[in-house]
This record gives structure tokens, sequence and C-alpha cells, in this order.
């Protein structure tokens, strides 16, 4: 007999998060910015424990623009060297926001 896997709703904590902690920065790259002028799609690093809907109405609020879709990938840190000590860089969590094909965001 099997157990079945209740499934998890919500938040992944009781803690609710105001916008500006919820996206941290722009990335502001060769490819995002590709991405932002192509398809109006733009990225940025996001508190790890946002989910994406609290993804969504932050920017929403941020910016005052319409939020089409959120992508959201974790990025594990890389291996870096400190004298003789090898250690990671941190761990984090990159939003790909696409927005209505009427709004943009202008970084510079």
């Amino acid at each position: 007999m099997g157990r079945t896997k209740k499934k998890q709703v919500g938040t992944k904590t009781r803690m609710t998060l105001a916008s500006h902690q919820i996206v941290l920065r722009p990335l502001v790259t060769e490819k995002g910015m590709f991405a932002a002028n192509e398809y109006n799609q733009y990225s940025f690093e996001v508190n790890p424990l946002a989910t994406k809907i609290d993804i969504r109405r932050a920017v929403e609020e941020l910016f005052d623009k319409r939020v089409v879709s959120v992508r959201t990938l974790n990025r594990k840190g890389k291996p870096r060297r400190y004298r003789f000590r090898w250690g990671t860089t941190k761990n984090w969590k990159k939003a790909i926001v696409e927005l209505h094909p009427e709004d943009r965001i202008d970084f510079f």
C-alpha cells in the first residue's frame, strides 16, 4: 500500500516579504539585454524564498508594469579560491519576467 504525499500550498515560510526584499537587482548582461529588446523579457536576481507569484506581484508593484509570465532558476555557487583555501560563492535565484507587449522597463 502506497502513501500519498500531501501537496504543499502557499509560500515556503510564514514570513511575507516586501517587494523591495523580493527583487534584489536587475541582471544587466548582453544576453539579458538581447532578451529584453527582442522578447520583452527581463532578468532579475531575486530572494531564494520568493515564489513565482511573489515575484510577479513585486515586479508589478515596483515598476508598475503588467507581467505575462515568470520563469525561475536556482543557480549554484561557483568554486573560488581565496589565498590557500577553497570556497564557493553563494547560491542564488534568477527570475526571467516577461512583460505585456505594450510595457517596457528602462534601466538606463
